[in-house]
Protein backbone atom coordinates (compact mmCIF):
# COMPACT_ATOMS: atom_id res chain seq x y z
CA UNK A 1 0.00 0.00 0.00
CA UNK A 2 1.47 3.67 -0.95
CA UNK A 3 1.87 5.73 2.22
CA UNK A 4 -0.89 8.71 2.83
CA UNK A 5 1.73 11.20 3.58
CA UNK A 6 2.84 10.78 -0.51
CA UNK A 7 2.00 13.95 -2.30
CA UNK A 8 0.13 13.48 -5.40
CA UNK A 9 3.28 14.62 -7.04
CA UNK A 10 5.29 12.17 -5.53
CA UNK A 11 3.01 8.91 -6.59
CA UNK A 12 3.01 10.14 -10.44
CA UNK A 13 7.20 9.95 -10.42
CA UNK A 14 7.77 7.20 -12.36
CA UNK A 15 4.36 6.93 -14.29
CA UNK A 16 4.27 10.25 -16.32
CA UNK A 17 3.49 9.38 -20.01
CA UNK A 18 6.25 10.25 -22.26
CA UNK A 19 5.09 11.50 -25.69
CA UNK A 20 9.02 11.50 -26.81
CA UNK A 21 8.42 8.30 -29.44
CA UNK A 22 5.39 6.66 -30.63
CA UNK A 23 3.53 4.81 -27.90
CA UNK A 24 1.57 1.91 -27.93
CA UNK A 25 -1.64 1.81 -25.28
CA UNK A 26 -3.07 -1.19 -24.84
CA UNK A 27 -7.33 -1.28 -23.17
CA UNK A 28 -7.89 -2.85 -19.96
CA UNK A 29 -11.01 -2.44 -17.65
CA UNK A 30 -9.86 -4.15 -14.67
CA UNK A 31 -6.94 -5.13 -12.65
CA UNK A 32 -6.76 -8.41 -14.46
CA UNK A 33 -6.69 -7.06 -17.94
CA UNK A 34 -4.13 -4.64 -16.89
CA UNK A 35 -1.92 -6.90 -15.57
CA UNK A 36 -1.88 -9.28 -18.60
CA UNK A 37 -1.13 -5.94 -21.07
CA UNK A 38 1.67 -5.14 -18.51
CA UNK A 39 3.33 -8.75 -18.78
CA UNK A 40 2.81 -9.23 -21.74
CA UNK A 41 5.14 -6.12 -22.37
CA UNK A 42 3.34 -3.00 -23.31
CA UNK A 43 4.55 0.40 -21.78
CA UNK A 44 1.25 2.14 -21.49
CA UNK A 45 -2.40 1.23 -20.61
CA UNK A 46 -5.70 2.66 -21.64
CA UNK A 47 -8.11 2.21 -19.07
CA UNK A 48 -11.32 2.59 -21.70
CA UNK A 49 -14.55 3.67 -20.56
CA UNK A 50 -16.50 1.41 -23.38
CA UNK A 51 -14.50 -1.56 -22.49
CA UNK A 52 -15.37 -0.78 -18.74
CA UNK A 53 -19.26 0.42 -19.15
CA UNK A 54 -19.49 -3.37 -21.32
CA UNK A 55 -17.65 -5.34 -18.96
CA UNK A 56 -20.18 -3.99 -16.27
CA UNK A 57 -23.22 -4.67 -18.47
CA UNK A 58 -24.00 -1.31 -19.54
CA UNK A 59 -23.55 0.69 -22.53
CA UNK A 60 -21.14 3.37 -23.33
CA UNK A 61 -23.11 6.13 -22.52
CA UNK A 62 -22.03 7.64 -19.34
CA UNK A 63 -24.44 5.28 -17.83
CA UNK A 64 -21.95 3.70 -14.82
CA UNK A 65 -21.40 6.21 -11.95
CA UNK A 66 -18.44 8.51 -11.67
CA UNK A 67 -17.62 6.67 -8.34
CA UNK A 68 -17.78 3.21 -9.82
CA UNK A 69 -16.35 4.15 -12.58
CA UNK A 70 -12.91 5.58 -10.16
CA UNK A 71 -13.24 2.13 -8.58
CA UNK A 72 -12.01 0.39 -11.35
CA UNK A 73 -9.45 2.76 -12.48
CA UNK A 74 -7.88 2.57 -9.16
CA UNK A 75 -7.91 -0.76 -8.98
CA UNK A 76 -5.65 -1.25 -12.33
CA UNK A 77 -3.47 1.51 -10.75
CA UNK A 78 -3.11 -0.35 -7.70
CA UNK A 79 -2.00 -3.59 -9.60
CA UNK A 80 0.39 -1.98 -12.71
CA UNK A 81 3.22 -0.53 -12.53
CA UNK A 82 3.45 1.22 -16.52
CA UNK A 83 1.32 4.94 -17.03
CA UNK A 84 -2.41 4.44 -17.07
CA UNK A 85 -4.44 6.90 -19.29
CA UNK A 86 -8.03 7.32 -18.11
CA UNK A 87 -10.68 7.04 -20.34
CA UNK A 88 -12.81 9.84 -19.16
CA UNK A 89 -15.55 10.16 -21.38
CA UNK A 90 -16.85 14.12 -21.13
CA UNK A 91 -15.29 14.53 -17.88
CA UNK A 92 -18.09 13.59 -15.93
CA UNK A 93 -20.12 16.90 -15.92
CA UNK A 94 -19.11 20.43 -15.96
CA UNK A 95 -15.97 21.58 -14.65
CA UNK A 96 -16.38 21.25 -11.50
CA UNK A 97 -16.24 17.41 -12.02
CA UNK A 98 -13.64 17.67 -14.42
CA UNK A 99 -11.41 18.79 -11.85
CA UNK A 100 -12.27 16.70 -8.70
CA UNK A 101 -12.13 13.72 -10.99
CA UNK A 102 -8.70 14.61 -11.91
CA UNK A 103 -7.26 15.21 -7.99
CA UNK A 104 -8.73 11.89 -7.38
CA UNK A 105 -7.21 10.29 -10.47
CA UNK A 106 -4.06 11.46 -9.24
CA UNK A 107 -4.18 10.32 -5.50
CA UNK A 108 -4.56 6.64 -7.10
CA UNK A 109 -1.32 6.99 -9.34
CA UNK A 110 -3.10 7.61 -12.50
CA UNK A 111 -0.79 9.01 -14.93
CA UNK A 112 -3.33 11.19 -17.13
CA UNK A 113 -6.82 11.46 -18.19
CA UNK A 114 -8.44 12.21 -21.97
CA UNK A 115 -11.83 14.25 -22.14
CA UNK A 116 -13.64 14.83 -25.41
CA UNK A 117 -15.84 17.06 -26.29
CA UNK A 118 -19.02 15.71 -26.42
CA UNK A 119 -21.99 17.03 -24.14
CA UNK A 120 -22.60 15.11 -21.43
CA UNK A 121 -24.25 12.57 -20.75
CA UNK A 122 -21.87 11.40 -23.62
CA UNK A 123 -22.68 8.71 -26.77
CA UNK A 124 -19.93 6.41 -27.72
CA UNK A 125 -19.07 7.55 -30.89
CA UNK A 126 -20.25 5.14 -33.25
CA UNK A 127 -23.45 5.51 -32.51
CA UNK A 128 -25.79 7.74 -35.42
CA UNK A 129 -24.22 10.65 -36.98
CA UNK A 130 -24.01 13.81 -36.37
CA UNK A 131 -23.69 13.95 -32.66
CA UNK A 132 -23.80 17.61 -30.91
CA UNK A 133 -20.15 18.83 -29.14
CA UNK A 134 -19.39 21.24 -26.39
CA UNK A 135 -19.04 24.59 -26.70
CA UNK A 136 -15.90 24.83 -27.53
CA UNK A 137 -14.51 28.25 -25.11
CA UNK A 138 -16.60 26.02 -22.40
CA UNK A 139 -14.68 22.40 -22.90
CA UNK A 140 -11.41 24.82 -22.52
CA UNK A 141 -12.62 25.83 -19.22
CA UNK A 142 -12.76 21.92 -18.18
CA UNK A 143 -9.21 21.79 -19.38
CA UNK A 144 -8.30 25.13 -17.55
CA UNK A 145 -9.74 23.49 -14.23
CA UNK A 146 -7.73 20.38 -14.71
CA UNK A 147 -4.79 21.96 -15.01
CA UNK A 148 -5.25 24.24 -12.24
CA UNK A 149 -5.62 21.63 -9.86
CA UNK A 150 -1.30 21.59 -10.19
CA UNK A 151 -0.99 17.97 -10.11
CA UNK A 152 2.30 18.34 -11.79
CA UNK A 153 2.77 15.56 -14.20
CA UNK A 154 -0.45 14.17 -14.90
CA UNK A 155 -1.47 14.56 -18.67
CA UNK A 156 -4.24 15.99 -20.32
CA UNK A 157 -5.46 14.65 -23.30
CA UNK A 158 -7.98 16.70 -25.07
CA UNK A 159 -9.95 14.20 -27.89
CA UNK A 160 -12.22 16.33 -30.31
CA UNK A 161 -14.87 14.62 -31.66
CA UNK A 162 -14.74 16.92 -34.55
CA UNK A 163 -14.37 14.82 -37.13
CA UNK A 164 -16.83 12.32 -35.79
CA UNK A 165 -19.36 14.58 -35.66
CA UNK A 166 -18.88 15.31 -39.34
CA UNK A 167 -18.00 19.00 -38.52
CA UNK A 168 -15.31 19.14 -41.00
CA UNK A 169 -11.58 19.69 -40.58
CA UNK A 170 -11.25 23.33 -39.97
CA UNK A 171 -13.53 22.54 -36.98
CA UNK A 172 -11.11 19.80 -35.99
CA UNK A 173 -7.68 22.16 -36.29
CA UNK A 174 -9.52 24.41 -34.11
CA UNK A 175 -11.11 23.09 -31.37
CA UNK A 176 -7.55 20.75 -31.02
CA UNK A 177 -5.49 24.43 -31.11
CA UNK A 178 -8.16 25.66 -28.26
CA UNK A 179 -7.69 23.19 -26.47
CA UNK A 180 -3.89 23.37 -26.65
CA UNK A 181 -3.70 26.59 -25.60
CA UNK A 182 -5.83 26.24 -22.61
CA UNK A 183 -3.47 23.80 -21.62
CA UNK A 184 -3.40 19.75 -22.65
CA UNK A 185 -0.85 18.09 -22.65
CA UNK A 186 -1.69 15.92 -26.26
CA UNK A 187 -4.88 16.12 -28.72
CA UNK A 188 -6.82 12.67 -29.79
CA UNK A 189 -8.18 12.83 -33.30
CA UNK A 190 -10.80 10.29 -33.76
CA UNK A 191 -12.74 9.43 -37.13
CA UNK A 192 -14.63 6.42 -37.79
CA UNK A 193 -14.05 6.12 -41.37
CA UNK A 194 -12.96 2.71 -42.61
CA UNK A 195 -9.40 4.60 -43.68
CA UNK A 196 -7.07 6.58 -42.10
CA UNK A 197 -7.25 9.95 -44.96
CA UNK A 198 -8.83 11.99 -42.47
CA UNK A 199 -6.17 11.09 -40.35
CA UNK A 200 -3.59 11.89 -42.22
CA UNK A 201 -4.57 14.98 -43.06
CA UNK A 202 -4.98 16.26 -39.95
CA UNK A 203 -1.75 15.20 -39.07
CA UNK A 204 -0.45 17.16 -41.81
CA UNK A 205 -2.36 20.31 -41.01
CA UNK A 206 -1.01 19.94 -37.06
CA UNK A 207 2.24 20.05 -38.40
CA UNK A 208 3.22 18.56 -34.85
CA UNK A 209 2.17 21.39 -32.77
CA UNK A 210 1.68 18.88 -29.57
CA UNK A 211 1.35 14.89 -29.38
CA UNK A 212 -1.19 13.59 -31.35
CA UNK A 213 -3.26 10.11 -30.00
CA UNK A 214 -5.13 8.12 -32.61
CA UNK A 215 -8.02 5.31 -31.74
CA UNK A 216 -7.48 2.79 -35.09
CA UNK A 217 -10.60 1.35 -34.72
CA UNK A 218 -11.80 1.43 -38.46
CA UNK A 219 -8.45 1.95 -39.71
CA UNK A 220 -6.41 -0.54 -37.69
CA UNK A 221 -4.53 -1.90 -41.21
CA UNK A 222 -2.79 0.67 -41.96
CA UNK A 223 1.18 0.67 -40.83
CA UNK A 224 2.30 2.29 -38.00
CA UNK A 225 5.43 3.73 -40.19
CA UNK A 226 2.92 5.44 -41.89
CA UNK A 227 1.70 7.35 -38.70
CA UNK A 228 5.35 7.82 -37.08
CA UNK A 229 6.14 9.16 -40.65
CA UNK A 230 3.76 11.55 -39.85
Amino acid sequence: MKSTRESDNDRLKGRSISFDEPLFFMEAHDGLSALIAEHTGFKAIWASGLSISTALGRRDASEICPAEMLRVFERIAEVTTVPVLVDADSGYGNFNNARLAARKLAQYSISGMCIEDKLHPKMNSFVGSGQALADAQEFCGKIKAIRDQGLGNFAVVARTEALISGLGMGEALDRAAAYLDAGADAILIHSKRPDANEIFEFLRQWEGRCPVVVVPTTYYSYCVSKFKEL
